[in-house]
């Protein structure tokens, strides 16, 4: 079997990051568990120890390969919001060396600023100053600088923030 000269396909590192999630929850002694292959929007659903309360994650995953560092979403995530309901935010690296890095936001965060970010591209001229086509792809930005609240460091709030959903989980 010939190994991809980038590495893994899309799929298989999906899977990759929705296990590392899967970890990085139980690891936190939280009641977690993969969520059925064709559920449209979550991946991951955590519970509390009675089964009361619930909140998804949805997990998206990326290595540093691009040159803006995003990850690709849909027009449907800018609808999507729900007090528990979570994106987790993968980062694999350039290697396999490299430790990943997560980050979790409130889906209602999400998609606000996919909605803002989408809107500001619109209206920016093309590199050859032609006006874009609006499309249902999305990208989920740790650094959009033509928008002063999504500059580099935005993100930080959410770096590694399990929390968040342990709260969720047990409201």
């Amino acid at each position: 079997m010939a190994k991809e000269a980038n590495g893994p396909n899309s799929t298989i590192l999906g899977a990759a990051g929705e296990h590392f999630v899967m970890s990085q929850l139980l690891r936190r002694n939280m009641i977690a568990a993969l969520a059925p292959t064709g559920v449209p929007n979550a991946d991951i659903v955590v519970t509390d120890k009675l089964g009361d309360r619930l909140c998804a994650v949805q997990v998206k995953v990326r290595r540093d390969i691009g040159s803006d560092g995003g990850w690709h979403m849909g027009q449907k995530h800018e609808e999507l919001m729900s007090p528990n309901f979570f994106y987790s935010f993968v980062d694999f690296g350039k290697s396999l060396a490299d430790q990943p890095r997560t980050w979790v936001v409130p889906s209602g965060i999400v998609a606000k600023s996919l909605q803002e970010i989408h809107k500001d591209w619109l209206h920016t001229p093309g590199k050859k100053g032609q006006q874009r086509n609006d499309s249902t792809f999305r990208r989920f930005m740790p650094d959009y600088g033509p928008l002063p609240q999504y500059k580099l460091g935005w993100l930080n709030l959410y770096f590694e923030n399990w929390a968040s959903l342990e709260t969720a989980s047990r409201q």
